[in-house]
């Protein structure tokens, strides 16, 4: 009797084992997720913020065990990534372009480990890329800036020319270029010029004094809307449009109306990322029993599966028939009638 009941616990204890180690890809009983900010912070109202929001919901909503850590300089990267490594995360998640090398070494050195990464393809057969082609939502913002401006000049600018920032300039360009065809103006373009592949770029994305500083050249130069696609750097032009008057910003990543709700009375609109929608569906997976790996896919947000968008046109900025062509242009870049410059653009660069 002793030796049967010796034999069932043992059974017990090796299935409890097994259980333990298998599915949702954890090497423990709770799903430990870690997060490495790029410069700028948690708290930047951009995509640090955006992407830990994914975080965020899934330690609610899926009872995973969270971390994040912020990066003030690039030298920070390898150092939270290894600090994630030694505490057993099972997914590590990086957040932007600038993290891709790293990510790279040391998704390739701990193969056994998850990672995902913000903005950037995949990286090697663990590593899942969040990608965004946030070239059609800015093509969307384009057509409604140059619907919008009193004066016959927009702006915009960008933090470091990385594609993950150019790709919005771009849009932007295409957006505003195909808003003059339709409606014979002459509608200009200041910061950016993707022929030239020439444009503005402070060198950051934390400065606010480059942001204002950057704004108020534009609006000198008679720009009334202006896109910063550049972090927080944006909020210090979002300072001076308020301070100045008389013209709009363009919010990116995620509603300026609500993140920034202190400039909500000047934001025309705001160019989505749905960054914490991809990364929550990213922690989810990894969770999920029959979870397998990564096998080196991409995730990339789109007008079609509402990975990217636009925020509402501030009321009374332009036409009430706009919205109905903003309808039909995101259809058509859906069904592949409208280029939005991007594709031929870095095409061009290679």
């Amino acid at each position: 009797m002793l030796k049967k009941l010796w034999v069932l616990l043992s059974l017990v204890l090796v299935a409890s084992m097994v259980l333990t180690g298998c599915g949702g890809g954890a090497k423990g009983d709770k799903l430990k997720v870690g997060m490495v900010t790029d410069m700028g912070g948690v708290d930047d109202k951009s995509f640090n913020a955006t992407s830990w929001a994914g975080v965020q919901r899934a330690i609610k909503e899926l009872g995973v065990d969270g971390t994040v850590l912020e990066s003030k300089q690039q030298t920070d990267y390898a150092t939270n990534i290894t600090q994630l490594i030694n505490q057993d995360a099972d997914l590590i998640i990086t957040v932007g372009f600038l993290l891709a090398d790293d990510t790279k070494d040391f998704a390739a050195r701990y193969p056994d480990t998850n990672f995902a990464i913000v903005d950037f393809g995949s990286l090697g057969p663990n590593v899942r890329g969040l990608t965004f082609s946030t070239d059609e939502a800015a093509f969307l913002a384009g057509y409604a800036a140059a619907a919008a401006t009193k004066t016959g000049k927009v702006a915009t600018f960008g933090g470091i020319n990385i594609p993950t920032v150019a790709i919005f300039m771009v849009g932007f360009e295409y957006g505003v270029d195909y808003y003059n065809q339709k409606h014979g103006t002459n509608v200009e373009v200041l910061g950016w010029d993707t022929a030239a592949n020439d444009g503005v770029f402070v060198g950051n994305f934390d400065s606010t004094d480059d942001g204002r500083r950057v704004a108020e050249t534009f609006m000198n130069e008679g720009a009334d809307i202006i896109m910063p696609v550049a972090g927080p750097v944006g909020l210090g032009t979002a300072q001076a449009v308020k301070e100045r008057g008389n013209a709009w910003v363009i919010g990116v990543d995620t509603d300026w109306t609500v993140s920034a709700s202190e400039y909500k009375d000047i934001i025309l609109t705001s160019v989505l990322k749905n960054m914490d929608v991809a990364v929550f569906d990213t922690i989810k997976a990894v969770q999920a029993k029959d979870f397998a790996g990564f096998k080196g896919e991409n995730y990339v947000g789109t007008l079609a599966n509402n990975g990217v968008g636009i925020a509402p046109v501030a009321a009374g900025a332009v036409p009430e028939s706009l919205k109905s062509e903003l309808d039909q242009i995101k259809a058509d870049i859906i069904a592949g009638k409208i280029k939005t410059g991007w594709a031929e653009y870095s095409a061009s660069l290679q």
